[in-house]
């Protein structure tokens, strides 16, 4: 796996989800909720369908892709259990209630890379780009993204530039990290995030943070975020809410089995962050 390469104390917020629970699950409304589930698992798969499209729900079957962890009627039944519980729990909260956070941060970082991935290789941060999500709306407000110049390995290796689609040219251009960490925590001041508004970092896995962001502080010789300190991992909280692997959470595997298409170019760190949170805007 992937190590965390110093000792700062950043961690995925395990504790909070996108949404607030009502409480503790001994609570009638989770009772509710199993019954409900248990009429939904007995239907077929046009009563389904049927059921969906009375809610003005996407009855689409999505392309399963192999292996299949989850089969077509699965796929309805988690979507169709999902609108309900949704529903109960909304009744449930007070005329406050809602979301934990006001928006979801997405940040899906690119970084220098060189085919076959040598161990000995440091990564560097060439793309900076973060979503803004409202949680209420469930649209996406603002993006920012800012591309990055490289300091150890200033030339950009044939594969990265295939990969990222990033060019010589691009970070050529491009501030230095410190500059465009300074961008972004402008950005989010103006946005008033962490002062009007509550919000959280959203990653698709782990090393984002704990690894990119945290070897790219250690180069640039400056001090780790605070804003940075705390995530939600998708892929965790995918994998926990639908009980599939965490091999069957890559981006690809949790768009396709949520029945929608990739947008965009793979491994734009803007389209990869446009396209969690398109999965976020499913669990809000």
């Amino acid at each position: 796996g992937k190590q965390q390469p110093c000792g700062n104390k950043e961690q995925e917020a395990d504790g909070k989800d996108f949404a607030r629970s009502p409480g503790d699950f001994s609570d009638p409304v989770y009772k509710e909720i199993a019954m409900t589930n248990g009429c939904i698992n007995r239907m077929s798969r046009d009563e389904l369908r049927s059921k969906l499209a009375e809610f003005k729900l996407d009855t689409r079957r999505g392309r399963i892709i192999k292996p299949p962890s989850l089969g077509v009627k699965d796929v309805l039944k988690k979507r169709l259990k999902n609108y309900y519980k949704k529903q109960k729990l909304m009744q449930k909260e007070p005329p406050d209630g809602g979301s934990c956070y006001d928006y979801i941060c997405v940040v899906d970082f690119e970084a220098t890379c060189e085919e076959g991935n040598p161990p000995e290789f440091v990564h560097e941060i060439i793309e900076f780009p973060v979503v803004l999500l409202n949680t209420r709306t469930l649209e996406i407000e603002d993006a920012f993204q800012q591309y990055v110049k490289p300091e150890i390995n200033p030339k950009l290796s044939a594969f990265c530039i295939s990969l990222t689609g990033i060019t010589q040219d691009i970070v050529d251009k491009a501030d230095t990290f410190p500059q465009v960490l300074q961008n972004v925590v402008e950005w989010m001041r103006q946005w008033e995030l962490g002062t009007k508004y509550s919000y959280s970092l959203l990653t698709d896995g782990s090393w984002d943070m704990s690894k990119f962001l945290n070897i790219q502080c250690r180069i640039s010789r400056i001090k780790y975020p605070s804003f940075a300190k705390r995530w939600i991992n998708i892929r965790k909280s995918y994998g926990n809410f639908y009980k599939v692997p965490r091999s069957q959470t890559k981006l690809t595997m949790m768009l396709e089995q949520l029945g929608m298409c990739y947008a965009g170019r793979p491994h734009s760190g803007l389209d990869d962050a446009c396209n969690i949170a398109a999965i976020a805007v499913r669990r809000v």
